[in-house]
C-alpha cells in the first residue's frame, strides 16, 4: 500500500521531469505520449490503492516519506493519508486528467509551446494529488499553492494576448486572497491544538472553544471561496476561459475548483463543531449556485456558459457541505467531473471545427457535421440538466433531498437553480447544434469537420461515465455504494433526518419537473431565434456588475491612492524627508569644517583655552 500510494504522486512528477529535461529533443507525439502515460499510470496506481484499501481492516493508512519540518513544537512530516476520501479524489482526478491529456494531444497539435503545455499539465496533476493525499495541512497547502501557480501559467498560456495575461493575474490574485483564509485557519488550529496533522487535529478538535471553531470554519470557507470560485471570490473563474479548452476542462472538472470543496469536506470534524459556521457555508453555496445560474443564462461565449455552470454546480456542493451531506457533495463532485469534462471537451471539439470561434450566435445546426461530438454532448447536456437516468439526476437529487431536511428555503433556492440549469444548458445546446447555420463566415464557406480520434475517444468514454455514473451511489443502496465506502471518513457525523420513501419519490419528481420546465422554456424561446430576447439584460451578461463593483470600491480607490503616493507622498514626504536629512548633514558639516582650519597654531590655541577652562572649573570647585 505504501509504495503504491507513493507512486500515485511520483508518476506525474516523473512525466514532468522527463518533459522538462528532454522535451526539446522529443517530438510532439513523444511528449504527448509521455505526459498522458504518466497520468494514466497514476490512475492505475490509484485503482490499485483503492482495491488494497478495501482489504484493510482500518481504512486509514498513513504513509510516512520523511521528516520535513521539525522546529520547536512544529512537527510536519512529508506523509500521505490513504483513506476512502483521498483515494476517491485520486481516482477521479487521475482518471479525468488522463482523458484530458489524451484529448490535448489532438487539440494542441501544432501549438508553439506544445511541450511547455504538457509540462504544466503534469505538474498541475502532481500538485492536485499532493493536495488530496497529504496527511497534514502544511503539505496540503503546498499542493494548494501548486495548483494555483499552474493555473496561472495555463490560463495565461497565450500570454501575448492582453486578455489572457490579465485573466491569469486575476485568477492568481483572487486565489491569494483566499489563501489568507487557509493560513489563518492553520494558525488558529496550531495555536490551540499544537498540531496540523489531520488525524491529530480530528482527535483533539473537541477541545476547541465554540468561538475558535467558528472562526476556523469561516477561515476555511474563505479559502474555499477563492479556490472553488464562490461568492465573493467567484468572478475569476469565467476569465480563466482565456486558456486553451483542455485547461478549462482540467480546472473545472478534475482539479482546481474541487480543491476548496475537498478542503471543507476533509475538515468536516471541525465543521461539525460550529452550526453557525456550517449555516454560513450553506448560504454561500446556495446563493452562489443561484447567482451563477442566472448569469449563465445570458452569456454569448460557449465556454463562459460552461464556466458559470461550474460555479453554480460547485455551489451545490458547498451547499451540501453546509447541510452536513458530505457524501452527497463528493457524489456530485465525481459525476460533475464526468459530465463537465465531457461538456468542455465537447465545446473544444465544436470550437476546433469552427476555427476557434466561441460565439454561440455564430454556430447552429452543427449536429449533422459532428457525428460523434453531437451525441456525446447531448448526453452531457441531459446529465447536467438532471434528466434521469443520467448521473446528474442522482447526484443533484441526493443533494436536494439532504438540503430539504436541512432548510426548506435553501432547498427551494436549489430547485430554482435546477430550473435555470436546465434552461441555460438547453439554450446552449439549441444554439450550437440545432436551428439554422450561422457559421459560414467563420468557416469561409467550408463545412465544419469532426475532430480526430484522440479528441473524440475521451468524449465517448466520458459520455458512458455520464450515463452510468449514477450507479456508484443509488439512493436504495448503501453498503456497496460511494456513501458506504466513505462511511469510515464521515461516519462519526450525525446523519440528517431521513425523508420517508414517499417524500423521496416526491422530491425526485420535483427534480424531474424542474428539469423539464427548464428544457421546455429553452426550446420554446430559442427554437427559431439566435438573437437575445429582451429579458437577457446586460446586467446578467456583465456578471451582476460584480467586477464593476470591485473596480469602484477596491480597484479605483487603490489606484487613486497609488497615484497620490506617486505624485505627493513619495516626492514630497519620503523624498523630502530624505533630502531634508541630507541637507541638514551637509550644512552641519559645512559649519564644522570651519573649525578644522588645518593650522597647528589654531589647534594649539584651542587646546590651551580648553585646558584653561578645565583648570578654572577645578579651582572653583576646590575653593
Amino acid at each position: 500500500m505504501a509504495h503504491v500510494a507513493t507512486l500515485i504522486l511520483l508518476a506525474p512528477l516523473a512525466g514532468f521531469l522527463v518533459v522538462l529535461l528532454f522535451g526539446r529533443a522529443l517530438s510532439e507525439k513523444a511528449v504527448g505520449a509521455i505526459g498522458t502515460s504518466a497520468v494514466g499510470l497514476s490512475f492505475v496506481f490509484s485503482v490499485w490503492s483503492f482495491v488494497s484499501l478495501l482489504h484493510e481492516t482500518k481504512r486509514e493508512v498513513t504513509v510516512n516519506l520523511f521528516t520535513w519540518i521539525d522546529a520547536g513544537t512544529l512537527h510536519v512530516p512529508a506523509a500521505l493519508l490513504v483513506d476512502p476520501l483521498s483515494v476517491t479524489m485520486a481516482l477521479f482526478v487521475t482518471g479525468i486528467s488522463t482523458l484530458i491529456h489524451l484529448y490535448s494531444i489532438g487539440y494542441m497539435h501544432g501549438e508553439r509551446d506544445f511541450r511547455k503545455f504538457f509540462l504544466y499539465l503534469n505538474l498541475f496533476v502532481f500538485s492536485m494529488l499532493t493536495l488530496v493525499l497529504a496527511n497534514n495541512l502544511v503539505l496540503t497547502f503546498v499542493g494548494w499553492e501548486g495548483v494555483g501557480v499552474c493555473s496561472y501559467w495555463l490560463i495565461s498560456y497565450y500570454f501575448d494576448r492582453e486578455s489572457a495575461a490579465s485573466a491569469g493575474k486575476k485568477a492568481f490574485i483572487y486565489n491569494r486572497v483566499g489563501d489568507v483564509g487557509m493560513l489563518v485557519a492553520m494558525f488558529l488550529l496550531f495555536s490551540h491544538l499544537h498540531t496540523l496533522t489531520y488525524l491529530h487535529v480530528f482527535g483533539s478538535a473537541g477541545t476547541l472553544s465554540p468561538t475558535v471553531a467558528t472562526l476556523t470554519v469561516l477561515a476555511l470557507l474563505l479559502a474555499a471561496t477563492g479556490k472553488s470560485a464562490q461568492i465573493p471570490l467567484f468572478n475569476w473563474l469565467p476569465d480563466a476561459m482565456e486558456g486553451p479548452t483542455p485547461v478549462s476542462a482540467l480546472i473545472h472538472a478534475a482539479t482546481m475548483v474541487t480543491a476548496g470543496v475537498y478542503l471543507l469536506v476533509r475538515m468536516s470534524p471541525v465543521l461539525a463543531l460550529s452550526s453557525s459556521g456550517r449555516a454560513t457555508i450553506a448560504v454561500i453555496g446556495g446563493l452562489t449556485a443561484f447567482v451563477a445560474a442566472t448569469i449563465a443564462t445570458s452569456q454569448k461565449d460557449i465556454k463562459k456558459v460552461l464556466a458559470f455552470s461550474t460555479v453554480s454546480q460547485i455551489g451545490y456542493m458547498v451547499l451540501a457541505v453546509g447541510a452536513g451531506a458530505y457524501s452527497a457533495a463528493i457524489f456530485l463532485m465525481i459525476s460533475h467531473a464526468f459530465f463537465k469534462a465531457l461538456l468542455f471537451l465537447g465545446s473544444g471539439s465544436v470550437i476546433h471545427s469552427l476555427n476557434g470561434e466561441q460565439d454561440l450566435r455564430k454556430m447552429g445546426a452543427l449536429a449533422k457535421f459532428l457525428p460523434l461530438t453531437f451525441p456525446t454532448f447531448l448526453i452531457g447536456w441531459l446529465a447536467i440538466s438532471g434528466i434521469p437516468p443520467f448521473a446528474g439526476f442522482w447526484s443533484k437529487g441526493d443533494i436536494l433531498t439532504n438540503v430539504y431536511s436541512y432548510s426548506r428555503v435553501l432547498w427551494l433556492l436549489g430547485v430554482l437553480t435546477a430550473i435555470l440549469t436546465a434552461y441555460y444548458m438547453s439554450r446552449l445546446f439549441v444554439l450550437t447544434f440545432r436551428g439554422t447555420e450561422r457559421f459560414r463566415e467563420v468557416t469561409h464557406g467550408h463545412d465544419p469537420h469532426e475532430s480526430p480520434w484522440v479528441m473524440t475517444l475521451p468524449l465517448v468514454v466520458l459520455a458512458v461515465l455520464s450515463t452510468l455514473g449514477g450507479v456508484i451511489d443509488l439512493p436504495w443502496i448503501h453498503h456497496n455504494s460511494l456513501a458506504g465506502f466513505l462511511d469510515p471518513t464521515f461516519g462519526f457525523i450525525p446523519a440528517l433526518g431521513h425523508s420517508s420513501t414517499a417524500a423521496q419519490f416526491t422530491l425526485a419528481g420535483v427534480d424531474i419537473v424542474a428539469a423539464i420546465l427548464g428544457l421546455i422554456a429553452a426550446f420554446s424561446i430559442w427554437r427559431d431565434r439566435s438573437s437575445s430576447p429582451r429579458f437577457e439584460r446586460e446586467f446578467l451578461e456583465r456578471v451582476w456588475r460584480w467586477d464593476d463593483f470591485y473596480d469602484a470600491t477596491i480597484g479605483r480607490p487603490l489606484t487613486g491612492a497609488a497615484q497620490f503616493g506617486d505624485a505627493v507622498v513619495e516626492p514630497r514626504l519620503i523624498d523630502g524627508a530624505v533630502t531634508g536629512v541630507a541637507v541638514g548633514v551637509r550644512r552641519s558639516a559645512e559649519g564644522l569644517r570651519k573649525v578644522q582650519s588645518g593650522f597647528v597654531r589654531h589647534y594649539a590655541l584651542a587646546m590651551v583655552l580648553g585646558l584653561s577652562v578645565i583648570v578654572v572649573y577645578l579651582l572653583a570647585r576646590v575653593g
